[in-house]
């Protein structure tokens, strides 16, 4: 299993720079996440081949890996500019992560809740359009559910990868949004199987509880999504059940640590999360690199 950070704390952070400090917090790997100055959300690539370059050797100075890029795209869209749009940023994203030595993808299925049958038939012409690409260029791609986006079930996500049923596509099991993709961890880690390469790292409470008044949103009957990326052991993920069931399937692919809710203390966070994750590996004997 390879340990990887999601740098998006310390996006402030010139890039050219990141390598090192990555290296100096512990990992030796990185998921790339969206930045302004690289792969944004949402709108086309601004790296171009001298600045990939650069990246490239401090990356290697530092000792220090791409293990997965992950651009947010609006590609299931119901909107048929912004799919077109979507899959142009695609094309450039796909391509940086290749100049980078790197050969995963992860990303979510974007698209809207309340018109799921469209969204998810936005989905397919888009993968119609970029399968061939990840196939060209040998580019594995791995996709979550996601809060407010078409698909948010776990079991539905899998469902929905196994229809896609092509050998570079497969699952990412996000912790932090365990409660909203069913609640029951064990169930979709197990139900993925072989699917599933790819962790997200995070804690989070679970915002059905005490009768659906954990949180309380105004106005009432609200569709807004509430969870957090917190520390590990600040929520409600029952991360030994986590990390025995990863155990138990055998998981052998990239766990990211993306915890987004203490940029004040973004260094100790990071590095915190880190020795716990170690700790729990430990524990139930799922090795790491």
């Amino acid at each position: 299993m390879r340990l990887a950070v999601d740098p998006y704390m310390l996006r402030k952070t010139p890039l050219l720079e990141l390598p090192a400090l990555v290296a100096e917090l512990g990992y030796q790997h990185i998921e790339l996440s969206p930045r302004e100055d690289f792969i944004p959300f949402f709108v086309h690539p601004r790296a171009d081949r001298a600045t990939i370059a650069a990246f490239r050797k401090e990356l290697a100075g530092a000792g220090v890996e791409i293990a997965s890029v992950l651009p947010l795209y609006k590609w299931s869209g119901p909107d048929e500019d912004e799919r077109q749009a979507a899959v142009r940023y695609w094309r450039r994203a796909i391509q940086i992560a290749v100049d980078l030595g790197c050969e995963v993808m992860n990303s979510e299925f974007n698209g809207r809740p309340e018109q799921a049958a469209a969204s998810e038939a936005q989905f397919w012409r888009s993968m119609e359009e970029l399968l061939p690409v990840f196939e060209q260029e040998g580019v594995r791609l791995v996709l979550e559910p996601h809060p407010d986006d078409f698909m948010e079930d776990g079991r539905g996500a899998v469902d929905l990868i196994r229809g896609i049923d092509n050998e570079l596509v497969s699952f990412l099991y996000c912790a932090p949004h365990t409660f909203h993709q069913g609640g029951d961890l064990a169930d979709v880690i197990r139900y993925a199987g072989p699917l599933l390469t790819q962790l997200h790292i995070a804690d989070s409470f679970d915002h059905t509880g005490s009768s659906g008044l954990r949180y309380i949103v105004n106005p009432p009957g609200s569709t807004a999504r509430v969870h957090q990326h917190l520390d590990v052991g600040q929520g409600e993920v029952d991360w030994d059940l986590f990390f025995a069931t990863l155990a138990e399937v055998g998981f052998d692919g990239i766990a990211t640590v993306c915890v987004f809710a203490w940029e004040e203390r973004a260094r100790e966070s990071l590095r915190s999360n880190r020795e716990k994750v170690l700790e729990y590996l430990g524990r139930h004997a799922v090795s790491s690199a």
